[in-house]
């Protein structure tokens, strides 16, 4: 399916998708960075490290303010792979999981090569991003799903009893393809989370989330984006967890002021469809953008996951100016990460002026190869 399929792109809709995309990643990567440095600390030791209000700020994290972790990487590394896989269909090839999973093969090589390999032309430009050759605390499943060239599927996953929110973390690009008809958002979503996170919960939290950033993305309101996602989730086996959680989340939107006790109930053990509900629970409930990513890392638990997906539907509701200006001023990464937003929304507009059977940018290709 063309990824623009029955848009019309007037150069107002075009704006509003480019706003909407450098929110969703440029979300990503602020919600990561402001729950870095208290990552799987308890609620009374972030209380205790930053005052009785916890953290309100971009506070220090692997050297510095601002920096991002694995989530941020690997959401580079899903749009890098969405817009490969929409270069190489000139060629005939068309298995979007293979493009994403050759995109994340090449975040893989990040965590353990010294820096960029100039001889590999394939890897296009992302790959030769100095900076991201670092490692920010990438898990087990990560590392094990993709240190070979077996690609998990949905029959055969990767590590199939992970059940952590890494994949669903890295899956707010797909949400993106808003030319896309929501289920086959959903199926690539669980088809890529099925690389590293086996789990059913885990690949069908992942479907659902990029199915709510897709409803945000094109206009709906947060919680008819849920709705259109339960609906989707109720034709998957095993999705009770999944829908159960954002059902949570919906009704906990209804009970009172939020407090940092129920987005740590939501939150619960942590598990990739309780991270989601918290997340959306946060992007509902939040004065604004400052207040919900907030809300979002004061809990026990994975504070940056927890950031980095309430980062991504704020983003995508909103657009890019809604989030923080300070914090984005301090952000790692940040020009690398809208000069990537800008080739996603320009691609997904302008792709045939870019590639086609009738000829294409040798700059383009030399961004994103064909191999």
């Amino acid at each position: 399916m063309d990824a623009t399929a029955g848009i019309v792109w007037g150069r107002a809709e075009q704006q509003d998708f480019r706003s909407r995309v450098r929110g969703t990643l440029l979300g990503v990567a602020v919600g990561d960075a402001l729950g870095a440095p208290v990552d799987r600390l308890d609620l009374a030791g972030i209380r205790e490290a930053y005052g009785a209000e916890g953290l309100a700020d971009l506070a220090p994290a692997h050297g510095r303010r601002g920096a991002v972790t694995h989530l941020t990487q690997l959401t580079l590394f899903s749009v890098d792979g969405l817009i490969r896989a929409q270069v190489r269909r000139d060629t005939g090839a068309w298995h979007p999981p293979t493009d994403l999973h050759r995109a994340y093969r090449r975040w893989a090589a990040t965590q353990h090569d010294w820096g960029p390999d100039e001889r590999r032309e394939e890897d296009g430009w992302l790959a030769r991003e100095e900076w991201l050759y670092v490692r920010r605390g990438p898990t087990r499943a990560l590392l094990l799903g993709l240190g070979d060239e077996t690609m998990g599927t949905p029959d055969a996953p990767k590590n199939p009893g992970e059940r952590g929110a890494e994949a669903a973390g890295r899956s707010a690009p797909f949400g993106l393809l808003v030319g896309w008809d929501p289920q086959l958002v959903a199926q690539l979503a669980v088809e890529c989370a099925a690389q590293t996170h086996g789990h059913p919960a885990a690949r069908l939290a992942a479907g659902a989330y990029a199915v709510i950033v897709h409803g945000l993305a094109r206009g709906a309101a947060p919680e008819a984006a849920v709705h259109q996602a339960l609906a989707l989730l109720a034709a998957w086996p095993g999705h009770e967890p999944v829908s159960d959680a954002l059902r949570q989340a919906l009704d906990a939107v209804r009970q009172g002021l939020p407090t940092p006790e129920r987005v740590a109930g939501l939150a619960g053990d942590g598990t990739a469809e309780e991270l989601v509900a918290a997340a959306v629970y946060c992007a509902c409930v939040g004065e604004d953008a400052r207040h919900a990513l907030s809300l979002a890392v004061n809990h026990d638990g994975p504070s940056a996951t927890a950031g980095a997906l309430t980062g991504g539907l704020l983003g995508a509701l909103h657009g890019e100016t809604a989030l923080p200006p300070g914090w984005l001023a301090e952000l790692e990464g940040r020009p690398t990460i809208l000069e990537l937003a800008d080739d996603f929304a320009m691609e997904m507009t302008q792709g045939p002026a870019l590639h086609g059977p009738a000829g294409a940018s040798p700059g383009w290709l030399t961004r994103y190869p064909r191999a």
